[in-house]
């Protein structure tokens, strides 16, 4: 069940001022957390906060076209936008699949 439908069989059977408030709370929780997620530098992998940021970028919706390059657990191949990622992991010896930010792991050598 997706969070929207579920919010929508819940919300009629709140009072309006209690469904104001939760709605009004989690406007902020979400608004906070995208906030957040601008000026905090992601943690190391083995770090106590990776979980902690990994909970703070879900909040904020930072998926798919709105994830950040860098998370706690891998580092995308930063390369300009008109530049072969295939071209430039070679030069790095590295695998080109690897090296896309969704690819959630570090870039793996070339075998």
């Amino acid at each position: 069940m997706d969070w929207t439908t579920l919010f929508q069989t819940v919300l009629p059977y709140l009072p309006a001022k209690a469904a104001g408030d939760i709605v009004s709370i989690l406007t902020f929780l979400i608004a906070a957390a995208a906030l957040a997620m601008r000026f905090w530098k992601p943690p190391a992998a083995g770090s106590k906060l990776a979980l902690l940021y990994k909970v703070v970028s879900s909040l904020a919706q930072s998926k798919v076209w709105n994830t950040n390059a860098y998370q706690p657990d891998a580092k995308a191949l930063m390369i300009p936008a008109e530049a072969s990622r295939t071209i430039e992991a070679a030069k790095l010896g590295l695998d080109p699949a690897s090296t896309h930010p969704k690819a959630g792991a570090p870039p793996k050598p070339n075998a």
